[in-house]
């Protein structure tokens, strides 16, 4: 830690040992934001909420929006009636949703009662779209224009209602029923003569989002057209609100966290790891390694199937962790290539049929080396024949191993369900079993 440091977390320290609020709010005016939520949560909790007081209405709010969920619960449980509502107030519309949704039903009812009537309404709307989409994720905060004003209008119209907008440099032109016609750039407004209308400016190609779409299209569309922010309209394509890149932000960091616990077969968590218990790390892992160890007791059935076999031919034991490995290995490349082509729109579920040709080229080539090395490799343990067994084995099962990883994702994609549960545990499991299947076929044909 720096001197600089030290001296500031001391005289932070002596300021919040003796209460003063006013010193705290002024030492704390040019911190930014996250850095002001990350000093309050080092500290106890007594000190918490006197340094978390100390802050204006408005910064309170914006910091508190970077708090974690079961940080702002920490932080409500502390507040007095009056507190609170100051801090609803003043959050914006996306943040407080965001923490309505998190809550536990009866806390959240609670608090909805503690908003004014414009703010209840507001909530109710926003949580009244399904649960991970886009209508939960929006702000209704923006710049709405028509599009016979003049470019005069609509800077008078801006002056006197954009101040509560999330963003200014994108303004949404609308018609007289509130249907979305197109946006408009704010410089391209200050370039053209007051006079100017704005429908003369527009060219009619707006992209959207609809309030139920499911909020991963959210991330997909903003990153692949790369824009601040995207307008949102309902079914019948009303413009109700806007969602923008820091919230796409946190989605995509949400479900990238997401596919990495489903491709390790672990359960999502709700929260930060280190904000869980045992129990609920029990919870969200037992039951896949319940569901993995069913299916792993089939790779017992074919090795107890061919048990007198591998008697005759002991050598052959020797290879088994070698090829069912490699097939394990092989799927799971496979599986989380898929998996992550699929999610971020490079694949689509109709283009199965390409990325099956194309791996399965993929598939003979790596099939052909790793098949060559062990071939060899078997020759050199246990002779030609059972280098012959071992070699066929290798190809067929990195062959086959590759094509499940490809089509397992699509198949679940399909059914509606997550790619990612095609996990490399998952891949692997079924693998063993199928890899020894094969194994045994081939040195039943060769050897006998």
């Amino acid at each position: 830690m720096s001197e600089e440091r030290t001296e500031m977390d001391s005289k932070m320290g002596h300021l919040i040992a003796k209460g003063h609020l006013k010193e705290l709010s002024a030492e704390l005016k040019n911190w930014a934001d996250p850095e002001v939520a990350d000093y309050i949560l080092h500290l106890d909790k007594p000190h918490q909420i006197l340094l978390y007081r100390a802050l204006p209405r408005q910064r309170a709010a914006d910091v508190f929006a970077y708090f974690e969920p079961e940080d702002q619960d920490s932080i409500l449980e502390a507040l007095t009636d009056s507190d609170t509502r100051d801090l609803l107030a003043n959050l914006s519309p996306d943040d407080r949703t965001a923490m309505l949704e998190e809550l536990p039903a009866t806390v959240t009812r609670q608090l909805m009662q503690l908003l004014s009537p414009a703010d209840l309404a507001e909530s109710r709307q926003l949580l009244g779209y399904p649960e991970e989409s886009v209508g939960r994720l929006m702000t209704p905060n923006y710049i709405r224009l028509r599009a016979e004003w003049t470019c005069e209008q609509a800077f008078a119209h801006i002056r006197k209602y954009g101040q509560d907008s999330e963003i200014s440099s994108i303004l949404y032109v609308t018609d007289g029923n509130g249907a979305l016609i197109d946006s408009v750039r704010m410089r391209q407004l200050i370039m053209a003569p007051p006079s100017t209308v704005i429908s003369s400016i527009l060219n009619y190609q707006v992209v959207s989002l609809s309030a139920y779409d499911d909020r991963e299209v959210a991330v997909e569309k903003i990153q692949r057209y790369d824009v601040n922010a995207l307008p949102v309209v309902d079914s019948e394509g009303v413009l109700v609100g806007i969602v923008t890149v820091d919230d796409i932000m946190d989605v995509a960091e949400e479900e990238a966290t997401e596919d990495f616990h489903k491709g390790a077969a672990v359960s999502p968590l709700e929260m930060n790891y280190s904000a869980a218990a045992p129990p609920v790390l029990y919870q969200k892992r037992i039951g896949w390694l319940v569901i993995l160890l069913f299916v792993n007791l089939l790779s017992a059935a074919v090795i107890s199937n061919y048990q007198d076999y591998l008697e005759t031919y002991v050598a052959l034991v020797l290879f088994m962790p070698l090829l069912i490995a490699s097939g394990g290995n092989t799927g799971a490349q496979s599986a989380t290539l898929m998996v992550r082509a699929l999610s971020t729109g490079d694949l689509k579920l109709n283009g199965w049929w390409q990325a099956l040709a194309k791996e399965l080229f993929v598939g003979l080539m790596l099939g052909v080396t790793m098949g060559v090395l062990t071939w060899l490799l078997g020759i050199y343990r246990s002779g030609m024949e059972v280098g012959l067994v071992v070699g066929f084995s290798m190809l067929s099962i990195v062959i086959v191993a590759n094509l499940l990883g490809v089509l397992l994702p699509f198949a679940l994609s399909r059914l509606k369900l997550d790619p990612a549960v095609a996990s490399s545990p998952l891949i692997t499991s079924v693998m063993d079993a199928i890899g020894l299947l094969i194994y045994f076929s081939i040195a039943v044909a060769i050897l006998t």
